[in-house]
């Protein structure tokens, strides 16, 4: 893994593995144990950053509005056919005011969507 000096405001480094840039070390942990699971034949495939369309995008008094969407960190094809759709949190869990609005319209407009937060240390991984 290869992580930037510079940190951003939540304390995060971006880290590339695989020609990826993550976000943070404790998503590109999530995605070296989504590889070792595929491998291993415990899930059958995954993908990065999903999005998911929240709200269509409009036309207001002549102002045009995007779509709002969430994206996702990973999404993961289960052997059972199930999918399920992961954010990758470090290890405090911090959320933003603007994940936890988007989390709400996703959940309302999704209700039996699989829907997880994974929470790591990103020194080794563990889950908290």
């Amino acid at each position: 893994m290869q992580s930037s000096k510079r940190r951003s405001k939540y304390n995060n480094r971006k880290t590339i593995i695989d020609d990826v840039i993550f976000d943070s070390i404790s998503e590109a942990q999530h995605y070296v144990d989504l590889k070792q699971l595929k491998v291993e034949g415990k899930i059958q495939d995954f993908d990065l950053q999903p999005e998911i369309e929240l709200q269509p995008g409009f036309i207001y008094k002549g102002k045009k509005f995007r779509p709002i969407k969430y994206v996702g960190d990973f999404r993961i094809f289960k052997n059972d056919g199930s999918v399920v759709i992961q954010d990758v949190k470090g290890t405090r869990g911090y959320q933003t005011d603007v994940f936890k609005l988007k989390m709400k319209m996703l959940l309302f407009k999704f209700p039996n969507i699989n829907f997880e937060i994974v929470v790591k240390n990103g020194k080794n991984g563990k889950k908290s």
